[in-house]
Parts: C-alpha cells; sequence; structure tokens
C-alpha cells in the first residue's frame, strides 16, 4: 500500500469509527470487515457507502462484493475512482 492509498485508508477507517462505533483498536486494513471479521452487515454497508460519498465524492453503487473485503481493498477502488 503506498502512501496515498494509506492516507484513504485512515480516512475511511475514521468513517467506520465514526459512523458505525467500531474501537479503532478492531480494525486494521486486512480485517474482514463483514461475516467472520468484524460482522458488519448490509444496513452497515449503506453507511459506509454514505460516508465513502461523502468524504470523497466517489459514488459506490454496484460496487463489487470484493471492494467491501476490507479496508485495504476499499481504499484501492476508492483512490482508483478518485483518479477517474
Amino acid at each position: 500500500m503506498d502512501e496515498k492509498q494509506a492516507k484513504i485508508a485512515e480516512q475511511i477507517k475514521g468513517i467506520l469509527v465514526d459512523n458505525l462505533r467500531i474501537p479503532a483498536e478492531e480494525l486494521d486494513y486486512d480485517v474482514e470487515l463483514f461475516g467472520d471479521g468484524i460482522g458488519l452487515d448490509s444496513i452497515d454497508s449503506l453507511e459506509i457507502i454514505a460516508g465513502i460519498d461523502q468524504e470523497f465524492g466517489v459514488q459506490m453503487t454496484g460496487v463489487a462484493k470484493e471492494n467491501f473485503f476490507n479496508i485495504a481493498a476499499l481504499s484501492k477502488y476508492v483512490m482508483e475512482h478518485m483518479e477517474a
């Protein structure tokens, strides 16, 4: 992960902490967000989408599931679509 992606990942981590009240110490860039990881659900994904749209101006409707796997995947998606 390069410096730009790491900065985006930190901002996404902040969205999760602020909007979903997840303790920051539970959020590593590679921890799975759904299922056996943090255990987020579809309602939580809507909060993530809204937070990313507000923070970065990146629309995430219709995004493939693998882009939501963890913070690293989300930050990569956001970085790629900010540059588009």
